[in-house]
């Protein structure tokens, strides 16, 4: 009795997705205001009036229209973005987007259990696999513990996103093939790919009901690897999902008219669990500098990845290890979870296998064998060739700073988070000699189906803050009042943001339903002011904090002269990801960087001398 007790009071993972609230629209009035305050940075007084008397227009006229037809979307939908915003942001984009929309990272098992080593990829590849396969089963059976906010539940829906998950090409939208079922809602795919050498094969995660042990998987992996380091390497097919979106739908038509086979391979792979990348290569890494790896597991082999896969696990022959995500059905925050989960298995276990050696006689992998012609081998070639030339365009500089971290920062009771912001605002200003429009991801999982909303760090109060830091007239105090009203707006911002009050996405909505409407677009959006301070995705900085954990990632700029910058933060360290395009002659992250670190020390200093 008492057992079923505790089986019915357990909660599952999915099981508050009814009950929460509506995404709700916000007031236009505000969202105009807010606007109109996160342009004032980037202009002089007579293009802020210009700029006003446009959005004072907008809202006494088509902007209070759009507004009723948005309220109206809104009354029949429980979150009337999520749509528009996978469309928009993700599916609807045609450049290649292996490189410059997914996000990757490192396994953080390199600090501890597992220094990159020769010799071990197959071993503790077969541990790391068992890990994940061990989350996939909790998952399953929605035994993942639900995210919350004090006793508030997250939405978990993109959780639903991470396993036998894929885009799929399309001539001009791309979509998105979800197999994942849990254990009450039915049948869920249980295999795995592998991808090694330019050649694919499947195995099944599950034997007779149960999961295969790191012994078996290790069978598994070595018959792969030695078969592929035996035999001549295969056409490497996974190098066309790095292409241009339309060119790639095209080559996936083409590849199916050769051979029905060929769908039925391309399925296999959309269907699988995950994608398990073997690299060739080793990737250097140290807890003081993450830039190769980085570097590898955004850019690495492209007929080794699958870059439309929501997740690959990726295996460096240095026996460190990686992920390579599709941003379109999730954000990084799954990621770092399943990332988390893994790390604390592997330190529990100090990265052994401890159960029985027993490999029971479970059938071989079999090998995804595609039908190519001489087409398609010269598209493969040509998307290599595309891949590899803009990969080399990208520097990563992923340092970590050690003089302090959390604790410190608390103490002076300044939010980290913010800390982070308002330093690579002074370092931009310092570096460019202006302020930098910058976006920050604000969570909105507390609304059903929620992602994410746009958090402008680059505030007024941040602007006058780093006026004042180049200025040699201004006292510390002065220099001190600065910063803190800066962090005040800055923590008002992002709590606003996380509670559906952010303007951004809303003002999406009103364009896209002018659009719907087959009405003009109107003069807000073509206005100057708009891109400049980062409307439309022109944001210079693009930035996220990956979390509290050991666990860093990494993306490309927004756009060719800005810089992608991803952190987190530990009680003794910031670890940041800087990237930027070497092609841009106005950016240096490793300049960047510098900056960033010696801001930190500014900020501190500042502190420390409240007195005067």
């Amino acid at each position: 009795m008492e057992n079923q007790l505790a089986k019915s009071t357990e909660e599952r993972t999915f099981q508050y997705q009814d009950s929460l609230p509506s995404l709700p629209v916000p007031s236009l009035e505000e969202s105009l205001k807010k606007y109109l305050a996160s342009v004032k940075p980037f202009a002089n007084e007579e293009e802020y009036k210009k700029t006003e008397e446009i959005v004072k227009k907008f809202k006494n006229g088509i902007g209070r229209k759009l507004q009723q037809k948005l309220l109206q979307r809104a009354e029949g939908k429980r979150n009337w973005l999520e749509e528009w915003w996978l469309n928009v942001a993700y599916l609807d984009v045609r450049m290649p987007s292996q490189l410059n929309v997914n996000f990757a990272g490192p396994s953080p098992h390199f600090e501890h259990h597992w220094p990159p080593k020769e010799g071990v990829q197959l071993e503790r590849g077969s541990m790391i696999l068992w890990h994940n396969l061990n989350y996939w089963q909790l998952l399953r059976k929605e035994k993942m513990p639900v995210h919350k906010v004090g006793n508030t539940p997250l939405d978990m829906n993109q959780f639903r996103m991470l396993f036998s998950t894929c885009k799929v090409p399309g001539i001009t939208r791309d979509f998105i093939m979800n197999y994942f079922r849990t254990e009450s809602e039915g049948h869920s795919p249980s295999h795995v790919v592998v991808l090694c050498r330019g050649r694919a094969f499947v195995f099944d995660a599950l034997h007779e009901g149960r999961l295969i042990s790191p012994p078996e998987l290790l069978r598994h992996l070595t018959y792969i690897h030695e078969k592929c380091h035996r035999e001549p390497p295969g056409p490497g097919v996974a190098a066309l999902t790095t292409e241009e979106r339309t060119l790639w739908a095209k080559a996936r038509e083409y590849l199916i008219s050769l051979d029905p086979e060929n769908l039925g391979s391309l399925e296999r792979i959309q269907s699988s669990l995950f994608v398990y990348s073997m690299e060739d290569s080793s990737a250097h890494v140290t807890p003081e500098d993450y830039s190769q790896i980085l570097a590898m597991v955004l850019t690495g082999d492209p007929t080794v990845r699958w870059g439309d896969k929501s997740y690959n696990l990726i295996s460096f022959s240095n026996g460190v290890f990686g992920c390579n995500c599709d941003h379109a059905p999730y954000d990084a925050m799954v990621m770092v979870n399943v990332a988390h989960y893994v790390d604390e298995r592997i330190l529990e276990t100090e990265g052994k296998w401890k159960g029985s050696e027993k490999v029971q006689d479970i059938p071989l992998p079999e090998e995804l064998v595609f039908t190519v012609d001489e087409k398609i081998l010269n598209d493969i070639k040509q998307a290599k060739a595309q891949f590899l030339q803009e990969a080399s365009d990208l520097q990563v500089v992923a340092p970590a700073f050690t003089s302090f971290g959390k604790k410190l920062t608390k103490k002076q009771s300044l939010h980290p988070d913010t800390f982070i912001q308002l330093a690579l605002q002074l370092a931009y200003y310092r570096l460019h000699g202006r302020p930098g429009c910058c976006y920050e991801t604000a969570m909105t999982r507390c609304f059903y189906h929620g992602r994410t909303e746009t958090m402008r760090s680059c505030t007024m109060e941040a602007v006058r803050w780093c006026q004042s830091m180049q200025d040699a007239s201004a006292s510390l105090f002065e220099q001190q009042q600065k910063m803190l009203q800066a962090f005040a707006k800055h923590n008002k911002l992002m709590n606003e943001c996380s509670a559906g009050k952010g303007f951004d996405r809303h003002l999406l909505g009103l364009l896209l339903i002018a659009k719907e409407e087959g009405l003009p677009v109107p003069e807000l959006f073509v206005d100057p002011l708009f891109s400049r301070s980062g409307g439309g995705g022109n944001f210079v900085l693009s930035t996220s904090l990956v979390g509290y954990l050991r666990i860093q990632g990494v993306v490309v700029p927004m756009v060719h002269n800005g810089y992608g910058f991803f952190y987190h933060i530990r009680d003794d360290r910031f670890i940041v990801a800087c990237s930027a395009w070497k092609s841009c002659l106005e950016t240096d992250a490793e300049k960047l960087v510098e900056q960033i670190f010696r801001a930190f020390h500014d900020m501190m200093r500042l502190m420390n001398t409240a007195h005067l």
